[in-house]
């Protein structure tokens, strides 16, 4: 095993141990459920929106490491940036975990931790679940702001 990939497995261990933003936010514009049934995996996303940003972002969930790890790396990863550089941030990890991309997904920064997922096809979805329910939780509150008041 190299040393970037050793370091990577200590990142994703101390995320799914030690995760971070592991809570309800209070009040928030956006929530969505999100679950795996075949795996037992399961992630709330809260999300606080200010404008057409992510103030703060939390989850609480149960799953394998994963699952986990992906959910705390997210929340850390979101917090502060646009919806539009969100939704574009999901779409890349997507193509990471999936292979859809070559690269080595060095420009998601400490995401590219999952970028091993690619060579185990079951567990995209234990790395992608808090994401798509990330992408719910954002519909959620457009759906929202639609609706007249």
């Amino acid at each position: 095993m190299d040393e970037l990939t050793a370091l990577y497995q200590e990142v994703l261990l101390d995320h799914s141990r030690n995760p971070r933003n592991c809570r309800v936010i209070a009040g928030t514009a956006a929530t969505a459920e999100g679950d795996n049934p075949l795996c037992g995996d399961a992630v709330t996303v809260y999300l606080d929106l200010q404008e057409d940003r992510v103030a703060d972002a939390a989850f609480v969930g149960r799953g394998c490491a994963i699952s986990q790890a992906s959910a705390s790396l997210m929340t850390e990863t979101v917090a502060g940036k646009t919806t539009a550089e969100v939704r574009a941030l999901a779409e890349r990890f997507r193509d990471l975990v999936t292979a859809r991309s070559a690269g080595d997904g060095e420009e998601l920064g400490k995401l590219a931790v999952f970028r091993g997922v690619r060579e185990f096809p079951m567990r995209v979805k234990c790395a992608t679940l808090a994401w798509h329910t990330l992408l719910a939780a954002l519909d959620e509150a457009g759906e929202r702001q639609k609706e007249p008041s």
